[in-house]
């Protein structure tokens, strides 16, 4: 699992690229997000092939794991997470 570091101050996106895990014409129909309490779930938008959640706050010290669930176009449903670990920088 990616880890990512962020300031406490900082206000940045995430995301995934899905592209290599859809089949042909194959596009992405739903994606939610699943966020830890003590970081803040700003917005999150998707394209047909990509995910992005943008993230603020969070306790320095502190790691947190967030998951997005996509459905595709065919029905299919899958989970990825990475993990961001809050530090002053």
């Amino acid at each position: 699992m990616q880890t990512y570091l962020k300031d406490p101050e900082a206000v940045l996106d995430y995301g995934f690229d899905w592209s290599d895990w859809l089949a042909d014409g194959e596009t992405i129909s739903t994606s939610s997000w699943t966020v830890e309490n003590g970081i803040t779930k700003d917005s999150d938008s998707k394209t047909t092939t990509v995910t992005t959640i943008w993230l603020s706050g969070g306790s320095a010290g502190t790691t947190y794991t967030l998951t997005n669930h996509i459905v595709s176009s065919a029905g299919r449903e899958d989970d990825r997470s990475f993990a961001v670990q809050v530090q002053d920088r």
